[in-house]
C-alpha cells in the first residue's frame, strides 16, 4: 500500500514538473514572437516550431530559459538602463 502511495506522489510530482516547463516553453516561445513582432500565419508557423520537439531541444538550462523570456520582456518593453536592471532583477527573480 505504501509503495503505490509513493509511486502516486512521485508521479504527480513528475506531472507537475512536466507542465511546469511547457508552461516556461509556452511563456518564452510567447516572448521571442512579441519580441520579433510577429503576427497571423508567420507566428503560428514560429509558435509551432518552438513549441514542438526542435525547439525544446534546445539545450538550455531552467535559469538559461528564464534569463531569455526576461530579456524578450525587457526587449519588448524597451526598458533601458537602470529601468531594464531593475526589471531583469525583479523578472530573474521571481518563481
Amino acid at each position: 500500500m505504501n509503495k503505490l502511495v509513493i509511486a502516486m506522489l512521485l508521479s504527480c510530482v513528475c506531472f507537475s514538473v512536466q507542465a511546469g516547463t511547457q508552461q516556461e516553453k509556452m511563456k518564452t516561445c510567447n516572448a521571442d514572437a512579441k519580441a520579433k513582432a510577429l503576427a497571423g500565419d508567420e507566428r503560428k508557423a514560429f509558435m509551432k516550431q518552438c513549441l514542438s520537439a526542435e525547439g525544446a531541444s534546445s539545450g538550455l538550462t531552467a535559469q538559461q530559459e528564464k534569463m531569455k523570456t526576461c530579456n524578450a520582456d525587457a526587449k519588448t518593453k524597451a526598458l533601458k538602463g537602470d529601468e531594464r536592471k531593475a526589471f531583469m532583477k525583479s523578472c530573474l527573480s521571481a518563481s
